[in-house]
């Protein structure tokens, strides 16, 4: 007999397409995910998966369970809210992990204040939400989505994005072309990179960053805290901004900008109203961000 857990961790590697996207989802290891789909092949004597070096595509089974068993855990979760919480005051957002960490968070106590009663719940990861699992009400993503026939799609403003850095090394720096002197941090998952900033301002070929992180929130912490300077956006970096534990050096320097979240929600989600709300507010919010300079 299959265990319930097998096919939930079966059900999440066929839905993302991914071993790996789905052991991050369930905070599982890799290995996990893949020895328990393998137990639960031998289980039901038939192969689910055709596994390929990059990928995995489901056979004709495994696209058979995959069906019954969406079906089975939206009727799941649809009875465990019913009985937990009173939906229709219940938002759940996906979030990229730094606009949680840095703008998100510091700013829900406002949109609780203005909505009593409403419970919100976050999770963050650098994936895009699936609204057809039902796990979701909301998604603020990093980059626009590419599928937005059945989304309403609210861009969250302009974002600048410059050099940054502790005060303490902002007065090293008099010009750009100081900034190869000081070590560079870059962010990995940065659409702007050192290469376009340095581009933008004719300073030729930009020196390789001495430091690296894979998020930017990351990448904003290391500059407050006096390890280099960092290319983040104004958004991202608004507490520190506002703190002064980060400056932006040059006066006189170009910065790109671009709309870097977004947030969106089905058009036609149980959830859309309260949706809207959230969307409404946060978009308010975002006016609130620093102005351009």
């Amino acid at each position: 007999m299959a265990s319930l857990s097998a096919v939930r961790i079966f059900e999440a590697a066929a839905r993302l397409a991914s071993f790996r996207a789905a052991a991050e989802e369930l905070h599982l290891s890799p290995s996990a995910v893949s020895h328990a789909i393998s137990k639960l092949e031998r289980d039901l004597g038939t192969s689910l998966f055709e596994r390929s070096t990059r990928k995995v595509t489901l056979t004709l089974a495994g696209q058979t369970l995959l069906g019954h068993a969406s079906n089975a855990f939206e009727e799941l979760r649809r009875g465990v809210e019913t009985i937990t919480s009173n939906k229709a005051h219940l938002l759940r957002v996906h979030c990229a992990p730094s606009y949680a960490a840095q703008v998100l968070s510091a700013r829900l106590p406002d949109f609780l204040g203005q909505n009593a009663g409403v419970e919100v719940r976050v999770a963050a990861s650098t994936t895009y939400a699936r609204f057809v699992d039902g796990l979701f009400d909301v998604d603020i993503v990093y980059g626009e989505p590419s599928n937005r026939e059945d989304l309403i799609v609210v861009p969250l403003g302009e974002e600048i994005v410059s050099p940054l850095c502790c005060p303490e090394m902002a007065e090293r720096l008099r010009s750009p072309r100081d900034l190869a002197r000081v070590p560079l941090i870059r962010s990995d998952l940065k659409r702007i990179q050192w290469i376009d900033w340095f581009e933008l301002n004719n300073l030729g070929p930009a020196p390789l960053p001495a430091m690296s992180f894979d998020r930017s929130f990351l990448a904003v912490d290391a500059a407050a805290n006096g390890l280099g300077v960092a290319l983040e956006s104004n958004t991202l970096a608004h507490r520190e901004l506002g703190s002064g534990r980060l400056v932006r050096p040059f006066s006189n320097s170009r910065d790109n900008r671009y709309i870097g979240h977004y947030l969106a929600y089905p058009k036609a989600g149980s959830q859309r109203r309260l949706s809207k709300v959230f969307a409404d507010w946060i978009t308010s919010q975002a006016n609130l961000m620093p102005p351009r300079s």
